[in-house]
């Protein structure tokens, strides 16, 4: 099958591309547009390192074509920080809860609980634990990331105010 070019926006800026019909959109980030953040675990859709927002919806990228995400808006993990590089709620609450250990698995956490939270502002327990149980960490035992959603949602909150 021949190559088919698409036009994306990633964080922002508008990228164009020919890409092969079974490139997956983890690879398109990581290989053509240089965003390593968005990490390749499973690539069978289980871990959610490779979690990526399209049109503001959490999808994990290495089952998504890039060909698919034609004429959407991606917003990876470097994209969630604001331009200056001041952390965004999120990841400042997993900065300080420790919710991270190697790292590995962050990227796709950070992700998934910004669409979480956006959806969702006032989470249970359950529900937190429940939103994020697409996403897989080997290090932490998933108490400080526990701790850093509540810590977002809880400055979220007061900031709505």
């Amino acid at each position: 099958m021949a190559d088919i070019s698409i036009e994306v926006t990633v964080n922002g800026r508008l990228r164009r591309a020919t890409v092969e019909p079974r490139l997956t959109l983890a690879d398109f980030l990581r290989e053509r547009c240089h965003l390593t953040g968005t990490h390749l675990g499973c690539e069978h859709g289980v871990c959610g390192a490779c979690t990526v927002l399209l049109d503001g919806q959490a999808v994990r990228g290495c089952l998504v074509f890039a060909v698919q995400a034609d004429g959407g808006e991606i917003t990876t993990v470097e994209g969630i920080a604001a331009p200056d590089g001041t952390l965004s709620t999120v990841q400042q609450a997993f900065r300080e809860h420790h919710g991270l250990q190697c790292g590995f698995c962050t990227p796709g956490f950070v992700t998934s609980v910004t669409a979480f939270l956006r959806d969702n502002p006032s989470p249970t327990d359950e529900e937190i634990r429940e939103g994020l149980s697409g996403n897989l960490c080997r290090c932490t035992g998933y108490q400080g990331i526990l701790a850093a959603v509540r810590a977002a949602a809880d400055t979220i909150n007061e900031e709505a105010r």
